[in-house]
């Protein structure tokens, strides 16, 4: 009964103390009761901290004397036992903002931290605290945010990225104002914080990123540049190749063919290509199986938007994979997916500098040019250059010849099979002769124009690549959907979107790091290495 009376006595207490604030017209001349709000949060009633938890956020801005107290006092109320106290003291946070704007990097560095909490009324006020703050101050908010994206401890940093994922991204329509100026600000702190991320994190900020107007359709070459150069950030292309590194090859292939709609706008995928001229062909024998027709259609997708230069530098070593693909005795092994695509390849490059091939095939392409070297004689390098595109089309023809047989045999047991398991290997084995079929067709169709002394090259859309095919166009030859590229090799390349731990932390008990000192602490540990070394991409990013 004591401590009963003793809790209503604290409670009448406050209530005191906030009607003589409410009414008074001086409010800084009532230091005394403002301090006994606050005192009210040590050893005070699960009901007097509740009301302090309202009475310190109303009062706070007519006592900017008292702000580093009454926030710490707001703060230890935020980590009370009781729930009702907590989610009382995060409500009030954005109100000790709302006239002193200097507070809101601390406050939003606090709730971010709190975005951990299990609750799921706390986490809900939670986030409505940051958006109210991100409404009254955006620029403020974010960069505090992406502080835990940057430094946080693990499993904060996660849930802040998901909050901007799920809360903040939709809205930024109505947060980011104004619109230019914010875009360009949250470009700068997503590329800054790029340098850690796992691979659907990456793709989840580049595709806000390009959600912007800043690289919208009428954005300049220069911007659009930017974002490349994102992507050639994240593939590591200043780094030492190592035929062995797969995490370091899924970051190639995956970046370069998220890189490859902004390539024609652009009007440049020159890194790329001076990456693969450079590391890749040279050591394509000895790349892992699973990953070599990834990376040779990753290169053929670029290849439309290689530049003249770029061209030149790379045909001699595609020529050269080629011929090694291209076999001069019928008996040799054939990999038709890795021919359809260095075939694609070199068409749209020789489109881009025709009279290269002249030195390279034999051919006599006049463009007037010194580099036509037509006074030379590559007579020998047109034969054997010729005789393997017959002896490729031979074995080609005799393939086509077997797959369609199959086709009809496997479109009889599609009607024959009576289960549903027996019906699905019969579609698959429709499915996958019909994209050899599909392969074939391409591989001759790119051969027959090379054996002309004066071809003309294919560098439009006349050839659609059998790993672009729409599931729709496959389905016409009696087909499912289409395949993988693992699938389509024999390989099975998919990989777990994992990722290498990032380090571990349980959610401290304490808020520790009150913000008081602003956002440029160096305390905490994250356990991170910085950089993408080591860490597992997942296959599904492409």
């Amino acid at each position: 009964m004591g401590a009963a009376a003793g809790e209503i006595a604290e409670v009448e207490k406050l209530y005191e103390y906030g009607e003589r604030l409410n009414e008074a017209k001086e409010k800084a001349q009532h230091v005394s009761d403002y301090e006994g709000i606050l005192s009210a949060v040590k050893g005070g009633s699960t009901k007097a901290k509740q009301l302090a938890a309202q009475l310190i956020p109303r009062f706070f801005k007519f006592f900017p004397d008292l702000d580093k107290q009454a926030i710490s006092a707001q703060f230890d109320l935020v980590e009370e036992e009781e729930l009702g106290v907590r989610v009382q003291a995060i409500r009030g946070l954005p109100l000790l903002c709302k006239d002193n704007p200097d507070h809101v990097s601390k406050i939003v560095d606090v709730l971010g931290q709190l975005l951990a909490c299990e609750e799921n009324v706390e986490r809900d006020a939670v986030h409505k605290a940051l958006l109210s703050l991100l409404r009254q101050d955006v620029n403020a908010s974010l960069t505090a945010l992406f502080k835990h994206v940057e430094i946080g401890m693990e499993n904060i940093r996660e849930k802040v990225i998901a909050f901007l994922r799920d809360k903040v991204f939709p809205l930024k329509a109505e947060l980011l104002k104004p619109q230019v100026e914010m875009e360009r600000r949250v470009t700068d702190l997503v590329k800054k914080n790029l340098q850690d991320v796992t691979g659907a994190e990456f793709k989840m900020f580049v595709d806000f990123l390009v959600s912007f107007s800043i690289f919208g359709e009428k954005a300049p070459s220069e911007r659009i540049q930017e974002l490349i150069e994102i992507f050639e950030g994240q593939a590591d292309l200043d780094a030492q190749f190592n035929v062995s590194d797969i995490d370091h090859i899924d970051r190639l292939i995956s970046c370069m063919n998220m890189a490859l709609p902004f390539f024609m706008r652009a009007a440049s995928s020159s890194r790329f290509l001076t990456y693969f001229n450079k590391h890749i062909l040279p050591v394509f024998d000895k790349l892992p199986e699973e990953r070599k027709l990834e990376l040779l259609r990753s290169l053929a997708a670029s290849s439309a938007y290689a530049t003249a230069q770029d061209s030149r530098q790379l045909l001699p070593s595609i020529v050269q994979l080629l011929k090694k693909h291209m076999p001069l005795r019928k008996s040799e092994e054939v990999t038709f997916r890795y021919i359809e695509c260095l075939l694609y390849t070199f068409h749209h490059l020789a489109h881009k500098t025709p009279n290269s091939t002249n030195s390279l095939c034999g051919y006599k392409i006049v463009t007037g040019q010194p580099s036509d070297r037509l006074g030379e004689d590559f007579s020998e390098v047109y034969k054997e250059f010729t005789e393997r595109l017959k002896s490729l089309e031979e074995i080609v023809r005799v393939a086509m010849k077997k797959l369609t047989q199959g086709m009809s045999e496997h479109n009889k047991a599609v009607s024959a099979v009576k289960t549903e398991d027996q019906k699905a290997r019969a579609k698959s084995e429709q499915q996958k002769t019909a994209s050899e079929l599909r392969v074939c067709n391409n591989i001759l169709a790119m051969t027959q124009p090379l054996h002309s002394k004066s071809p003309t090259f294919i560098g439009d859309t006349k050839i659609k690549p059998s790993w672009t095919e729409p599931a729709k166009a496959l389905a016409t030859a009696t087909v499912g959907a289409k395949r993988n590229a693992g699938q389509a090799n024999g390989n099975s390349t998919a990989a777990p979107a994992s990722k290498m731990a990032r380090g571990s932390g349980a959610v401290q008990n304490q808020l520790v790091n009150r913000a008081l000192e602003g956002l440029s602490r160096g305390g905490r540990s994250t356990g991170r290495g910085r950089g993408w070394r080591g860490r597992v991409w997942g296959r599904g990013y492409r």
